[in-house]
């Protein structure tokens, strides 16, 4: 019997044994299964967990990564008067509610050249709040920040990638009585920082300072309503959402999705790319309901120069079919067209509201009345203002009126704050001239009668102040941009009322169209074009030829004519020989030189009580200048108001000075004048009257009438204050 005859090979266990190599590989093989299987599982886990989770890879980062989207916001502010950082202050408050950390940085301390590409990683929002100043330059705080910009954004060391990943969104403040220049520089800075591959995250807003032209009726309404969209968009942000909503969604349903490529048509796949065509530059496009840019700019591919046609022109279509469909709604973006026959009103409810808080009388749709200080102050026994020292007025029976609250200029000492309308042209309702005068005569005497019962107040000025004699129509604004100033200045005089006209010298063509007026003032505030530009602010571009032919028709006139010369210390005191220059185009009968008037604080100019002169610079001035006019000498002097008159010689009578005037003997030339149809002319000289001792300059009561009392304030060494 052989060895293998032991082996019963009919046992379990034996043959277990001897096929022990397909069991370990049917082993091998079920754990892998089962391995492969856990796999699955848990990438299907993983997946359900993106969903209800946008962008969170895995659960345990989800919540990290909701909150990392946008890690703060920093708001920058470029402001000359304050209002931008006013604006960056309430913008950060908003920001604070929705628990994001948030700084406000001033320009003017931050390096754009060492920090801005920071804000890349930082995944921080930046909010630039940026306002355009004098000929559409950058204020003083944003000029470096601004510079380096514009020159970043043109350098090609630099690339169309630099800053790419950096979120941004710009707000403007402007004024769009500029039209040249409306917001330039935050057109400007929102350009270069998408020329430098910046992600703008919401449209451009623009601040619009003139209140008939905002959008929303003020510079304050436009901002809140950009910072609403604002704070909406980062919340959006704030989920993981990168797509901006345009804001035309209809019906709960947003539509401002990615086209896909079946939607774009076989012509477009594959060949746009956003910054190689320049009509999708979003800087280019600061209305709110442009669509379309942001769409074809999220796509990752070129535009062939033939293709072009094919993008522009349903953009084009789009254009003129939505134009269309606003026309028939009644729809007009134009303000200015959309006037009826008779145009707008140029007080709009929120300059109502400003100007009279300020105590305007307001008649009509442009024009207005104010009660004069020096008015209340002669009523009072307390003396009048230096007309009263130079020309006799009765400061007391003197109602100062505006036919036209808008103005060409927006100068630094404007004593109204810009709170009026500014305008080149005269584009609102006309109001007749009658309808003015009533009212302001009415308004003025209403303004009178609750000046009654005031301690000190003398009843015979209480008397003859209900009578209106003299009419000063240098309120506010520019009076001869009103189409019916004619017809307004002959009514003045049919009731026996005396005109001072203001005039600021941007109007040649209405001066020499301008009727017989007692006194024409013409306000020369420099005597150079570059501190003209810098004092006025004037909107005219050719602003210097119309104000040497305002001059020069200011010569031409036959009646009494006045310079009237504003001095700001450190602006305008330093150029005397081009002052006497000047003096010789318009060869002014008078020259009115006044130190400039401190209103307090105002948000649109620089001016300070160091921009004030003492009364003393102004006389050593006004000498100075005498010295350079050998047809004029000082004549007047009313120290009060920090002012003093000059006199041409032809004034200066047998050694006694005429500077007063003969309102009666006026009234009758000017009747004559009238009747005659305007061939009976008359001049300055034949309404003369003689000036008394204590007006002239060096007189010991430096202009004060001796008849009242003065009245000294307390703690006050020196009083400048004048109207």
């Amino acid at each position: 019997m052989g060895p293998l005859d032991v082996w019963d090979f009919s046992s379990p266990l034996l043959l277990l044994w001897m096929n022990r190599f397909y069991i370990y590989l049917g082993c091998a093989l079920g754990v892998t299964l089962w391995i492969c299987v856990q796999v699955v599982i848990k990438k299907q886990v993983i997946r359900s967990q993106e969903k209800s989770v946008p962008g969170a890879p895995d659960s345990s980062f989800s919540l990290q990564k909701k909150q990392t989207h946008v890690s703060g916001v920093k708001i920058f502010y470029g402001s000359q008067t304050g209002t931008a950082k006013g604006f960056a202050v309430t913008l950060a408050k908003a920001v604070t509610s929705l628990d994001l950390p948030v700084a406000i940085i001033n320009l003017k301390d931050y390096d754009p050249d060492d920090n801005l590409i920071g804000e890349i990683t930082s995944k921080n929002v930046c909010a630039f709040l940026v306002a355009t100043y004098t000929d559409g330059h950058p204020t003083e705080s944003a000029e470096w920040f601004c510079k380096w910009l514009e020159e970043a954004a043109n350098d090609f060391r630099f690339g169309k990638t630099y800053l790419k990943g950096l979120r941004y969104a710009v707000f403007g403040l402007g004024d769009s009585a500029y039209q040249s220049h409306f917001n330039k520089v935050s057109t400007n800075v929102d350009k270069w920082l998408w020329m430098l591959g910046a992600q703008r995250v919401l449209t451009r807003g623009e601040g619009d300072r003139n209140a008939v032209q905002s959008k929303h009726g003020s510079i304050e309404a436009d901002f809140t309503t950009w910072k609403t969209k604002f704070i909406s968009r980062l919340q959006t942000l704030q989920s993981g959402e990168k797509k901006a909503c345009s804001g035309d969604c209809k019906k709960g349903k947003c539509e401002t999705t990615q086209p896909d490529s079946g939607e774009m048509g076989p012509h477009l796949q594959g060949k746009l790319h956003p910054r190689d065509v320049e009509e999708e530059e979003p800087c280019e496009s600061s209305s709110e309901e442009e669509l379309g840019t942001q769409d074809y700019q999220s796509l990752n591919s070129l535009v062939d120069v033939e293709d072009l046609g094919n993008i522009m022109s349903p953009m084009k279509k789009e254009k003129r079919e939505k134009a269309q469909q606003e026309e028939k709604a009644g729809v007009n973006r134009n303000p200015e067209k959309s006037a009826d026959s008779e145009g707008r009103a140029m007080i709009t409810p929120a300059l109502r509201e400003a100007l009279t808080k300020q105590g305007y009388q307001l008649i009509g749709s442009h024009s207005g009345v104010k009660l004069c200080r020096w008015t209340k102050s002669m009523l009072r026994g307390r003396g009048g203002c230096y007309k009263h020292t130079f020309y006799g007025i009765e400061s007391h029976r003197c109602m100062e009126a505006t036919p036209s609250l808008a103005c060409a200029n927006k100068c630094v000492f404007c004593w109204r704050h810009h709170t009026n309308p500014v305008g080149t042209e005269w584009r609102w309702k006309v109001d007749q001239p009658e309808l003015i005068l009533k009212e302001a005569i009415e308004n003025h005497q209403n303004m009178i009668k609750q000046f009654k019962g005031v301690p000190g107040l003398k009843a015979e000025r209480f008397e003859e102040g209900m009578e209106v004699k003299h009419c000063a129509l240098s309120l506010v604004g520019e009076p001869i941009m009103y189409p019916e100033i004619n017809r307004l200045l002959k009514l003045l005089h049919q009731h026996g009322i005396s005109s001072f006209l203001v005039t600021n010298a941007q109007f040649p063509e209405e001066i020499r169209n301008l009727r017989p007026v007692t006194q024409l003032y013409v306000s020369v505030d420099a005597s150079t074009k570059d501190s003209l530009k810098k004092i006025d602010r004037p909107l005219f571009k050719d602003f210097w030829q119309r104000f040497l032919d305002s001059l020069k028709a200011l010569a031409a006139k036959q009646q009494r004519t006045v310079y009237r010369l504003t001095l700001v210390k450190c602006w305008n005191v330093e150029e005397l020989q081009a002052y006497a220059e000047l003096v010789s185009l318009g060869n002014p009968d008078f020259i009115e030189v006044k130190g400039v008037t401190y209103c307090g604080e105002s948000a649109a100019s620089s001016l300070t009580m160091a921009n004030v002169p003492w009364h003393e610079e102004v006389v050593r001035f006004v000498q100075e200048l005498v010295d350079l006019l050998p047809d004029y000498e000082i004549a007047c002097e009313h120290e009060h108001s920090n002012c003093l008159l000059i006199g041409h010689k032809k004034f200066k009578i047998s050694g006694e000075w005429w500077t007063w005037i003969d309102y009666s003997r006026f009234q009758e030339l000017v009747l004559q004048y009238e009747e005659s149809g305007g061939s009976k002319t008359f001049s300055a000289s034949d309404y003369m009257a003689r000036t008394p001792q204590w007006a002239l300059f060096g007189a010991r009561e430096r202009g004060f009438d001796p008849k009242d009392t003065r009245y000294q304030r307390k703690n006050k060494a020196k009083d400048i204050s004048g109207c």
